[in-house]
């Protein structure tokens, strides 16, 4: 198959990204790199979440960081939420798009959301039935689809399941996640060949994680069955507080460098997405996960060095 002449990046970086850190992060800060996102041509930030303090304190700002942005007409900055009491939270502070969450795994719903599948549709069907009233877009993202840290292997038609309740009850998009970062690329297309005969390939975005460095793989795996949208997050910020043992996303730099070897057209600059990668990095005392980060920065150290 022809790969797609261009794609779309929803950068997570901000929001799933942040939401696992252990120290806790000033708003300011975090806007900061909203800020520094959009500046390297990123059209679709998610800036944060409306959930529960108790259960991800790093979100508590999530109404201050909306307040602070300053945005631009161009740039969409959707927001997680995980039933009607966060769409409202969420809708209060301005928000103009929202995203809401259910899992292909029994297990992982119950741990992630103290509720089952069925019952996480139906809050997912309350905010989207909410959203149509006040005319906002709706998001879906679909959890564990190549495997689950409690259930293992995840059956494809039990992820395209949940895809296309999502997408049925009036979903705009799919997101779907590896959360954990266990699959392969060849599971990776069987996954969205099953999800793709009831959802539109077009309406579909992966969403991988790097716990055993397939991520990229993953990535070129989809782009090959026509996908076309990718999530990802800068210096590859990320995790998950219910899946024991995942690292962070996909980079953004590395997708990037990926794309741009593909001659795939995602109009990101990644100079400047190097540069901010550096900044959250150091703000949060590491070097960036990305190995494309790394090396451009270790390029202008050398080139600066042999002056």
């Amino acid at each position: 198959m022809t790969l797609p002449s261009k794609v779309r990046l929803v950068e997570v970086g901000p929001r799933d990204g942040l939401q696992n850190e252990k120290q806790l992060i000033s708003t300011e800060i975090k806007v900061e790199l909203i800020r520094r996102l959009v500046a390297t041509g990123l059209q679709t930030i998610e800036a944060t979440a409306f959930v529960s303090h108790d259960r991800v304190p790093q979100m508590a700002d999530a109404a201050r960081v909306m307040s602070l942005i300053q945005p631009l007409p161009t740039v969409s900055y959707p927001v997680l939420v995980p039933n009607l009491r966060g769409f409202e939270a969420a809708l209060a502070a301005g928000a103009k798009q929202v995203s809401v969450f259910s899992a292909a795994s029994e297990t992982f719903s119950q741990k992630n959301t103290q509720c089952s599948i069925s019952e996480s549709l139906a809050r997912c069907q309350a905010v989207v039935n909410a959203a149509k009233a006040h005319q906002i877009k709706v998001r879906g993202y679909v959890s564990c689809v190549l495997g689950c840290p409690y259930e293992g292997d995840i059956a494809p038609l039990a992820v395209a399941e949940v895809a296309r309740a999502l997408f049925d009850m009036g979903c705009y998009e799919i997101s779907l996640g590896d959360t954990i970062g266990i699959g392969t690329p060849e599971k990776t297309k069987a996954m969205i060949e099953a999800v793709a005969r009831w959802v539109p390939l077009k309406k579909l975005a992966g969403h991988f994680h790097d716990t055993w460095g397939m991520a990229i793989a993953n990535v070129y795996a989809a782009l090959e069955t026509g996908v076309s949208v990718f999530d990802s997050s800068v210096a590859g910020l990320g995790g998950c507080p219910y899946a024991p043992g995942a690292l962070g996303n996909v980079a953004t730099e590395d997708v990037v460098w990926l794309f741009q070897g593909c001659g795939i057209e995602c109009g990101v600059d990644l100079e400047a997405l190097a540069d901010t990668a550096a900044w959250i990095s150091h703000e949060l005392g590491r070097t960036p996960a990305s190995r494309v980060a790394r090396a451009i920065l270790a390029r202008r150290n050398l080139a600066v060095n042999e002056i």
